[in-house]
């Protein structure tokens, strides 16, 4: 069919249906003359539906860009607090969902309905719009940067200055090496311990180098460990950003970059793998260089690369000295008095079944000793009873820059909290510990307002980090159709208890490097509630998004194949007819459903069973061959009658 008879047909010029066509979903291209008459005819039906819907999409977005106007004019304040979800952000602003996601993509974040963002991003989003960002009254004033700041007061102030060990963070994208470039380090293997080879834990270690002492962070690679990476960052003094030469820059590179960035650290790039016979280091100097601006100082840039193998130990020696020199140049920035009261970071805590809550700190300022008293948000969480270093030997206590166990806690913190030695006054002590963790427990539980078909999840692991790991993971598999709820989430061994909240709120429990007794288990069967356990998160997480796929209602697409005009009438009576016909539009096939057109307006319908073809049995006929049908419908069949012949096809949405 030309277009210009097209055109005609749906009262419109031909350059206006050009135009219209693609945005409908049909793109013919402007210089097209003909058109299909399958196609033409398609478009001649959903025509008006389909212009329909475009004037309100239209409409829809003409409003969009009326109230993103509106905001820029108005100079619109919002007040959100530290972390906000992109759909709540979208409220604040009083702005499409849509159009916040679009925002977060020009700013290279891929963000969910349900994901939470910084107030830090928020911000840059609304100056973007024309919207300013406060923070909102009421909220918590944040004291780990008050005690931060207050450390770097007293540092200024103090006669008995020393410069710390270097603090360095690995960083990286996901198998490039990391752990295997610190076994190397440390002549250790942690890699054989990990669940999956994965790191799962932040752990920190100390080296000597040339009589001088290193301590290492190292943090998963992940996504799921996002925020555990971004706290890594934040204890560190200079970064190693790590890319495998065989592999190049990956998403997780781009996003440790964006990390250490943010905390304006010193770094050294160092390539990885170059053992392998894959490995091009030409190639991903030039990646660094291209998609991250990082031009290598033998190009006559100012980035530090060393090339090095992990697993042959080759380059290592370069490297340290290489960090050495790096820490020496920015020395004046570790300064740290060892006679003040302890100030740390939480690296890691969980609850240990024989020791009750531990955590990792990492000694920012002072010198940490067993039987200080610990304060965290101005809240007490215990003394120290006994120190331990990173290879589990008991120690008296830990100066500047040292990673320690810390046991003899009443609670377990949250990891990037700072922690500092007080004076406690004995009757405030049970108090303050025990409103804290109930705010960590309401906290998870005002989280989950979801409305639609959800997953109820009680979730317990070994540790603190990975549970927030995990939780984040789960949350971002939420769409508007289905949802992971999580009623609760703690440390240690599954426990009776659990089972009964589990029961009582329909939910199943995930369990993360934690064990169960029989007992538990009994209650569990009784109770029927599922229990699962898992060492690596991979398994988790994909255990759970099969879990919300099968309960994803499909989107039934229907499909036009070809329309028959009914000749002749062979036989009729009962459910099943035998007709004649001539197929006039696309190609038709047995097995498929129909619509029984009569004067223009569907009266019935149906489905074609059998046809034949020259007196034989066929799969399908071609436009413009006739053809004879065994029809299965109600309706009686004419002469004169049109089939449209069509199939439907479920579409499952992805999690």
């Amino acid at each position: 069919m030309n277009i210009t008879e097209l055109a005609r047909r749906l009262r419109v010029s031909p350059q206006e249906l050009k135009d219209t066509l693609p945005k409908i979903g049909f793109d013919i291209g402007q210089r097209a003359i003909k058109i299909d008459q399958y196609l033409a005819q398609r478009i001649i039906r959903e025509w008006p539906r389909l212009t329909r819907e475009l004037k309100n999409r239209e409409e829809r977005e003409r409003q969009q860009e009326e109230v993103v106007a509106n905001a820029r004019a108005e100079k619109r304040v919002a007040k959100i607090g530290a972390v906000i979800t992109v759909k709540d952000l979208a409220v604040s602003f009083g702005l499409p969902v849509n159009y916040i996601l679009a925002e977060l993509m020009k700013n290279g974040i891929f963000a969910s309905l349900n994901e939470k963002i910084d107030i830090d991003t928020a911000t840059i989003i609304g100056s973007e719009l024309g919207i300013e960002v406060v923070p909102a009254s009421g909220q918590v004033i944040d004291n780990n940067e008050i005690s931060l700041s207050e450390t770097r007061e007293k540092i200024s102030n103090s006669n008995n200055l020393i410069v710390r060990p270097p603090v360095i963070v690995v960083m990286g994208h996901v198998d490039h090496g990391k752990t295997k470039l610190l076994d190397a380090i440390r002549l250790t293997d942690v890699v054989a311990t990990e669940a999956g080879g994965i790191t799962q834990h932040i752990g920190a270690y100390q080296i000597t180098r040339k009589d001088r002492i290193v301590t290492f962070v190292d943090t998963p690679g992940h996504e799921a460990f996002t925020a555990m990476r971004k706290r890594g960052a934040r204890v560190a003094d200079l970064a190693i950003l790590v890319v495998a030469a065989d592999d190049g820059i990956k998403p997780q590179t781009i996003e440790a970059y964006r990390i250490i960035q943010e905390n304006k650290m010193p770094f050294i790039v160092a390539i990885n793998k170059i053992d392998k016979t894959e490995a091009n280091v030409e190639k991903v100097k030039q990646e660094l260089a291209n998609e991250l601006g990082l031009v290598p100082e033998e190009w006559g840039g100012k980035t530090t690369i060393c090339l090095v193998s992990a697993k042959y130990s080759q380059g290592i020696d370069e490297l340290l000295d290489t960090i050495l020199l790096l820490a020496d140049i920015n020395a004046e920035d570790r300064l740290a008095d060892p006679l003040a009261e302890a100030v740390g970071t939480i690296i890691e805590s969980h609850v240990d079944k024989s020791e009750g809550p531990v955590a990792t700190i990492l000694v920012h300022n002072g010198t940490l000793r067993v039987g200080d008293n610990l304060m965290c948000n101005q809240q007490y969480y215990g003394k120290v009873r006994a120190l331990k270093n990173y290879r589990g030997q008991s120690i008296k206590d830990a100066g500047p820059s040292t990673p320690v166990k810390v046991i003899g806690l009443k609670a377990t913190p949250e990891i990037g909290d700072v922690v500092k030695v007080e004076l406690i006054e004995r009757g405030d002590k049970t108090r303050t510990v025990a409103k804290k963790q109930n705010q960590a427990i309401t906290k998870i539980q005002d989280n989950n307002s979801f409305q639609g078909t959800a997953i109820n999840l009680l979730i317990k692991t070994d540790v603190y980090g990975s549970g927030e790991a995990i939780e984040d993971s789960l949350l971002k598999l939420n769409n508007e159709e289905i949802a992971v709820r999580i009623i609760y989430r703690g440390l240690g061994n599954i426990t009776e208890g659990d089972v009964i909240r589990a029961a009582a709120n329909q939910a199943r429990i995930i369990g993360f490097n934690v064990g169960v007794s029989a007992q538990v288990e009994d209650l569990a069967r009784e109770k029927e509630v599922v229990i699962e356990r898992y060492q690596i998160i991979y398994d988790l997480i994909n255990k759970v998004r099969q879990d919300m796929q099968a309960l994803m209602k499909p989107e039934i697409r229907r499909i036009d194949l070809g329309q028959v005009k009914i000749l002749a009438i062979f036989k009729q009576g009962g459910a099943v007819q035998i007709v004649g016909g001539k197929v006039i539009e696309g190609n038709i096939s047995r097995d498929n459903l129909l619509e029984i057109i009569r004067n223009g307006e569907t009266i019935g319908q149906g489905k074609l069973t059998q046809l034949q073809a020259g007196r034989q049995e066929v799969k399908d006929v071609a436009i413009n061959q006739e053809c004879g049908l065994q029809i299965e419908s109600p309706n009686v069949l004419n002469v004169g009658d049109i089939l449209q012949i069509y199939r439907e096809e479920q579409i499952f949405k992805k999690v």
